[in-house]
């Protein structure tokens, strides 16, 4: 699978989903094309998906919360008979790459955290109306719903039936959303998780698997009446209009350097570095919110989240040898806050301003759990304010300038905090990136919040603990150089264990859980010969001969 995958995408090249809506209600249909697969050697039968299917749904969840803030209920289901969706399609996860299987995983968890978390941020609730078959990562696509409907019909059931079928895990959280997010009793969850047939009717109920089940004939309009209702509870008197989401402004070169307006990303193939540089404000604070949504898409934070967001996701996929990426910024401080001042003076009353600051809380989070070596570097001329702030406390090592560099005439290096840095923007640990810096070292929280607003030089920002490291003009060079040499050469396999260890720092969430824990155990699992060996599940399934187990457990 050497293709390039492209995150891009928009409704008129939707090929497996379908949208309609009726007011304040989206009924989002799932009729996935069973030809229109990412890559060659597998159909996506019985609503079975891959990447492709999933970058289609991130789109449309994004979408939804930017283009139809109308929209209080999203009601979930099926295009086709008799099966809600059979979940990953297993020919695709058979043929794919370890790499491809580990980040197609993890990206199908954030889209999935990101609507589950569309209700309690954006009043968006989804809701998943089953009928027919609903297996692995079907189930998994319903438990992240709200609110989960199933038809009583004598034959739709859900089920996890990863481990007795393929010798893998439900990987996209469905261990972790039957425990801790619907609260079914261990027991019951270990019977659950061995059972191929999965469960119906009743007892799915009384197990907390779903929510309701419902006779057939009365389904569709209790799904229905439940979906306005949530809709208008969520939306009660707000009349919203939505923004359009234009095409990037992207180029990608064939040396694999990426150039968006505000984003630009240098690869170093040789050395196994990429280096993105993030450029500041280049337009004025909006005068109002309604100047901002006449912006719409070309606001300057917005259209920053948008560009860095999509270079991330295409270095995670496209570019799986550049190991260490490197963050810079260029631009002015003080236009940063001003930026992000106005967004947060307005975030109460201003569902835009509110979605652009919850866009930039999951572009954040998607760093923290990018499978790669983050570096920063504090240059003089940088704009490590507010939010961009946040970088350096999400990355694993950051370097900065100290004083005057001879023929360079750009601001000195400096770091600005601002309210962004304690607290809106937290982690997957529900602490914010300064409080997990300094779990150990409280106080520092509060000597750091004491300074914000004020530049920080290198000097201060050591004695705060806010870099790992600062070097003048004669060592600066050298220095840098020589750990992105040392970082470049470590075995990557070492490197994801210990930096994805050292970033879950702190109290353990369903969250953290799914990428900490279940994400691990799943790519440890990917590697196994009793699921990827020639003889594994995953190489049998569908054969009608069981995989050979070596069944030492370790």
């Amino acid at each position: 699978m050497t293709k390039t995958i492209d995150f891009q995408t928009d409704p008129s090249s939707y090929r497996h989903w379908r949208l309609e809506y009726d007011g304040n209600v989206a009924n989002l249909i799932m009729d996935v094309d069973e030809n229109g697969g990412l890559f060659d050697g597998y159909e996506l039968k019985l609503n079975s998906y891959d990447l492709g299917v999933d970058i289609e749904l991130a789109d449309i969840v994004q979408r939804m919360r930017f283009e139809h803030p109308e929209v209080g209920a999203v009601v979930m289901k099926s295009g086709k008979d008799k099966v809600f969706c059979a979940g990953a399609n297993i020919r695709m996860l058979g043929g794919a790459a370890h790499a491809h299987k580990v980040n197609f995983c993890k990206f199908t968890n954030e889209t999935r955290n990101t609507f589950e978390k569309a209700g309690e941020e954006s009043g968006q609730h989804y809701i998943a109306a089953v009928k027919g078959a609903c297996a692995g990562g079907g189930y998994e696509l319903a438990l992240a719903c709200d609110k989960i409907f199933m038809t009583d019909d004598g034959s739709t059931a859900v089920s996890l039936p990863e481990v007795p079928l393929l010798a893998v895990l439900p990987g996209t959280g469905g261990l972790t959303r039957v425990t801790d997010k619907r609260k079914v009793r261990r027991d019951r969850a270990d019977v659950f998780c061995s059972f191929e047939e999965g469960v119906k009717g009743k007892r799915a109920q009384e197990w907390r698997l779903v929510d309701a089940v419902v006779p057939n004939s009365k389904f569709d309009d209790f799904v229905e009446s439940e979906a306005k209702s949530i809709a208008e509870k969520a939306k009660a008197g707000k009349d919203l209009k939505g923004i359009k989401l234009g095409p990037l402004d992207r180029k990608l070169h064939d040396d694999g350097s990426l150039v968006y307006s505000l984003v630009e990303v240098d690869v170093q193939r040789k050395e196994g570095i990429a280096t993105i540089t993030i450029k500041g404000p280049d337009q004025e604070v909006p005068a109002s919110t309604s100047a901002l949504h006449e912006l719409g898409d070309q606001y300057w934070a917005l259209r920053l989240a948008r560009e860095l967001d999509d270079a991330i996701l295409h270095l995670r996929l496209n570019e799986l040898e550049l190991g260490v990426v490197v963050f810079k910024t260029a631009g002015e401080p003080e236009a940063v806050l001003a930026h992000e001042k106005f967004l947060m003076d307005n975030r109460q009353d201003d569902w835009l301003s509110n979605e652009i600051l919850l866009y930039i809380k999951r572009l954040l989070k998607r760093i923290d759990v990018t499978s790669r070596s983050l570096v920063a570097l504090v240059e003089n001329g940088s704009c490590f304010a507010g939010f961009l702030a946040e970088l350096l406390f999400a990355v694993d090592r950051s370097y900065m300038m100290e004083g005057d560099f001879e023929e360079d005439n750009r601001p000195v290096a400096a770091i600005t905090l601002s309210e962004a840095n304690f607290g809106p923007f937290p982690m997957a640990n529900d602490l914010s990136r300064l409080e997990t810096r300094f779990l150990g070292e409280p106080e520092m929280v509060d000597k750091a919040k004491e300074q914000a607003g004020e530049p920080l030089e290198a000097f201060d920002a050591d004695e705060l603990g806010l870099i790992t490291e600062a070097y003048d003009e004669l060592d600066w060079d050298d220095e840098v150089r020589i750990f992105l040499e040392e970082r470049a050469s470590f075995s990557p396999d070492a490197m994801t264990g210990m930096e994805a260890n050292l970033r879950f720092a702190g109290p353990e969430t369903m969250e953290t859980r799914i990428f900490g824990r279940l994400t691990a155990w799943q790519n440890w699992i990917f590697q196994r010969p009793n699921a990827v060996g020639e003889s594994g599940a995953l190489q049998r399934y569908g054969t009608g001969v069981r995989g050979e187990y070596d069944m030492k457990r370790v």
